[in-house]
């Protein structure tokens, strides 16, 4: 039986409401368990030691006015005089021992959980402060964890300790730049069943996408050992996207999968009564797989959804959340080890866009993972460990392997991070996010490649891979207030086909997507001509084979490979602007490019002029690519039916002739794609004029068309816009064009099909866009750059039209 005690909370016993007794981290952690265990979220138990015991220790060793003494005149920019009162501080509480009283309760419940888990438990000892994981102020990582710890001796060394870090360097300064006062900060201390992960895996959650702050989905990173080498930035994890609104349905939206290199873990073995951790090699074929399985992706994300939930319904509003997991090896049990609510994003005013643009580039010396989308330049200091701080100067770019908890006060002070190891959970990306400043990590070569004293620019304005450029480049910020931004009726679009983008490009006001190039997905991510991934028995080069190999390794087989890989970049980009429709035009590489491709020059004929020659729809039913075409449906199959992303519409491109559509229709059918089906709908590329003479005839097989104006262009003039010599006679508003492309419009009008454009020739002369609205088009797609430019005009043309018409006399 749990006895009464003074200083002793069980965990069963606190919740949300204990900050002041037992800190939010012991506090969330009993919250949880008290409500949300019943609920299928599994968490270790134990016991806070609250906060009453500390200043017990204090008050009984009497060491409250020296502590007080030593921090009076405190210069928190001075890192060598931060450093010396803060070891000061430590060494008088760790001096001070323990109140008989106060061990006796500790012992006695440690005793109690032995009884719950078995003799000398394994446990670990969490630092719990009574003023962090605030809505402002997350606190993450400025006080001390334990792990490992078995036994009376261990147990009272590892308390003592955790006291003690409470006036680390890092708490220090942390308190005194967010306004805290040192003495009214106090610290409890959690002790709860220790998670074998160091026999399987562990990582954290957010329940938002920490670059961005999309919040429909759910990111989980992992890696093996225990979590601090993911917490720390020492490794480069596996990361996992989840889509809540379709997994809330019941789909398996695990929409995207990145493998990271996972080359070390952190295990841990006892050493008498101490706790020994140590740092091991992770073997090449478990590098080379995931962490996890997809069903532990989902059942994690099933923890954090319930767990947002909760806190949501308590605070009357979202309340996204930062989660640490542990996978018991022994048990292959997950479990939930901490909570606490996201500081960074969930505090952005939503009204103003910024935007970052570089405005030259320079020689890129390092790349990595972007963390944000800004940009800042200075020069370079490599620091190699926590002793070389002081040598940091505020403004600088800070250059290290890694980065810990320890350099947080000079972190504050950098333009920039740059890390060779770490994901986008790792130490350096969370502690960049909140103090807002561009952070690439992952680098894998930073420090060797970028020398101290150089002026070097650090971009993550580029999408998901950062850049680290020699020289001080100019760039410039735009900002743009979203609530001054009006809603036209034409349907603005964007055209994307670059998946790490899209969740960024998703909070910037738009109608969905109306391109989506599946050729960059398959150049980018898969790199591999399906028909090679089919029949690799064809390939003769025996170094294309090993290389098509090692893409492979890890999957089932080499189609599994190409519809997982296609099927992850789609669905990123249809749950990115779900429920808005997304329009993804299926492979439309010419025979050169699809040559291109590993393993593609033993697929692809040699034409004189691929541009007119076996690309779009004439492959899909070929004997020559038929099954490769089948690849594709199987993925896009895959986002609808499997993700849930039913908002993914088809568009057939380069369809010549109308025996031509049948034939792709009934292709689509064999894959089990049939139009209207679940509802479908498919699309046509509207790019040849035969596309335009027989639209009626067209329309019997497609839902909607969308006009490509660049290749239009070229078929209705007859001219080569790539070429040298009459190259610059290509011109969308030229007449004829734009004569075809009313036709287009009126024939998706008369015929009860939606009308489109997806071409340049809006973002290249916006008085383009002015002639779409005249004709009454129903779409209009553009690059994301010209997104507000075009809408704004868009909306402007379409008051011009309605008050032209309301000027016009009604006759009697």
């Amino acid at each position: 039986m749990r006895q009464d005690a003074a200083y002793i909370r069980w965990f069963a016993d606190i919740g949300s409401e204990d900050i002041a007794l037992v800190g939010g981290k012991n506090a969330s952690i009993g919250e949880m368990y008290r409500e949300l265990t019943p609920k299928g979220v599994k968490i270790p138990d134990g016991f806070a030691v609250t906060a009453e015991g500390y200043w017990h220790v204090l008050s009984s060793a009497g060491i409250l006015d020296d502590l007080k003494e030593t921090l009076r005149g405190l210069d928190r920019n001075n890192v060598t005089d931060l450093a010396r009162r803060g070891r000061r501080a430590r060494d008088l509480i760790l001096s001070a021992g323990v109140p008989d009283d106060l061990w006796d309760e500790i012992r006695a419940a440690y005793d109690m959980l032995c009884d719950e888990y078995g003799p000398d438990a394994d446990v670990a000892v969490r630092s719990s402060a009574t003023a962090e994981d605030l809505p402002t102020a997350s606190f993450a990582g400025q006080q001390e964890t334990y792990l490992n710890i078995r036994g009376y001796q261990a147990l009272r060394e590892a308390y003592t300790r955790c006291l003690a870090s409470l006036f680390t360097d890092r708490a220090i300064a942390y308190r005194v730049d967010n306004g805290f006062d040192h003495f009214k900060v106090a610290l409890s201390v959690g002790v709860m069943k220790m998670v074998r992960s160091d026999l399987a895996s562990s990582g954290v959650i957010f329940t938002l996408d920490t670059d961005t702050g999309f919040r429909d989905v759910v990111l989980i990173t992992g890696s093996y050992g225990l979590g601090e080498m993911v917490v720390q930035g020492a490794v480069n994890p596996d990361e996992f996207y989840v889509f809540k609104p379709t997994f809330k349905k019941g789909y398996r939206a695990v929409i995207r999968k990145n493998l990271g290199e996972k080359r070390v873990k952190l295990v841990y073995a006892h050493g008498g009564e101490k706790e020994v951790t140590r740092r091991i090699d992770v073997p090449e074929s478990d590098r080379r797989k995931f962490c996890i399985t997809d069903d532990e992706i989902l059942a994690l994300a099933g923890y954090a959804l319930t767990i947002e939930d909760h806190y949501s319904m308590k605070a009357g509003k979202p309340v996204p959340m930062d989660i640490e997991w542990a996978k018991d090896g022994e048990t292959n049990e997950l479990f939930v080890v901490q909570a606490r609510p996201e500081t960074v994003h969930s505090q952005k005013v939503r009204d103003v866009l910024e935007t970052y643009v570089l405005d030259e580039r320079g020689p890129v010396l390092a790349a990595g993972k972007s963390i944000g989308d800004k940009i800042a330049a200075g020069k370079a200091r490599i620091i190699t460990d926590v002793s070389r701080l002081p040598e940091f100067k505020p403004g600088e770019v800070l250059v290290s392997d890694t980065t810990t908890p320890d350099w947080e006060p000079v972190m504050k002070t950098a333009a920039a991070i740059v890390t060779n190891r770490g994901g986008r959970t790792s130490h350096a990306a969370i502690v960049s996010r909140e103090l807002g400043i561009p952070a690439i990590v992952g680098t894998g070569d930073a420090t060797e490649k970028i020398p101290t004293g150089r002026e070097v620019t650090v971009s993550c304005a580029e999408g998901e891979e950062g850049f680290i450029y020699e020289g001080s480049l100019p760039y410039h910020v735009e900002e743009i207030r979203l609530s001054d931004l009006r809603r036209p009726k034409t349907e603005v679009m964007m055209n994307l086909g670059n998946p790490d983008m899209a969740f960024g490009l998703a909070m910037v006001p738009n109608d969905g997507i109306g391109l989506a190039r599946m050729e960059f997905i398959i150049s980018s991510y898969i790199k591999i001509h399906p028909m090679a991934l089919l029949h690799p028995e064809r390939i003769e080069d025996t170094a294309v084979r090993e290389a098509i190999a090692d893409f492979v390794y890890g999957y089932p087989d080499g189609e599994e490979y190409f519809v997982e890989r296609l099927a992850e970049g789609v669905g990123t980009i249809a749950a990115a602007f779900y429920p808005n429709p997304v329009v993804v035009r299926t492979s439309d590489f010419k025979t050169n490019e699809y040559a291109s491709l590993l393993g593609g020059a033993y697929f692809e004929p040699e034409e004189a002029n691929p541009m007119l020659g076996f690309r779009g729809a004439s492959r899909y039913y070929d004997e020559r690519y038929r099954e490769g075409f089948g690849l594709e449906c199987r993925a896009l199959k895959r986002v609808r039916d499997e993700m849930g992303l039913t908002n993914l519409i088809i568009m057939i491109p380069f369809c010549r002739r109308v025996e031509e559509a049948k034939r792709v229709i009934e292709e689509l059918e064999k894959n089990g794609l049939r139009r209207g089906e679940n509802g479908l709908q498919i699309y046509q590329m509207c790019e040849i004029p035969s596309n335009i003479v027989e639209i009626d005839a067209f329309s019997k097989y497609f839902d909607g068309f969308s006009i490509g104006s660049n290749d239009l262009t070229q078929l209705v003039l007859g001219i080569d816009r790539d070429s040298a010599v009459v190259g610059e006679a290509f011109d969308e508003r030229d007449p004829a064009v734009k004569r075809m492309v009313a036709m287009a419009v009126e024939g998706c009008r008369r015929n009860g099909r939606h009308s489109g454009l997806c071409g340049e020739a809006p973002s290249t002369y916006p008085e383009f866009a002015d002639f779409l609205v005249e004709q009454g088009i129903d779409s209009i797609s553009v690059e994301p750059d010209a997104l507000l430019k075009i809408t704004l005009r868009v909306a402007e043309v379409e008051e011009r039209l309605a008050k032209e018409k309301e000027a016009v006399p009604v006759p009697r």
